[in-house]
């Protein structure tokens, strides 16, 4: 698993074997989650229709429908990622913030 792209704050991209995740920042309260789910066919369809646009909608529609309350009924409750794919999410996630904590230190020390 890879990330392919973020929104600071409200989601990341992922990208294993050819399918794609989005991984939603939720924030409701003193309550704050990620919730990932795999993207349909119809989903990765409207992403490369709309590009960034539809994934911001996307994890917003994610976010105001509370799929971690046991009284919601967020049409996303069901579409959870499994606890492997979370933890892979997790280790491409750790890999890319190293990758970009090296390439920054690299150029504030060559930009001296």
């Amino acid at each position: 698993m890879q990330v392919l792209d973020h929104e600071p704050q409200s989601w990341f991209l992922f990208e294993a074997d050819g399918e794609l995740y989005l991984d939603a920042n939720c924030n409701h309260g003193a309550v704050g989650y990620s919730f990932m789910i795999r993207l349909t066919t119809a989903e990765v369809q409207k992403y490369r229709d709309e590009g960034r646009d539809y994934l911001n909608w996307l994890a917003q529609d994610i976010h105001n429908s509370a799929p971690i309350l046991a009284a919601s009924s967020s049409p996303y409750k069901t579409r959870k990622a499994t606890k492997e794919e979370e933890a892979e999410a997790s280790t491409a996630l750790a890999a890319w913030q190293a990758e970009r904590i090296r390439e920054i230190r690299n150029t504030t020390q060559n930009g001296r």
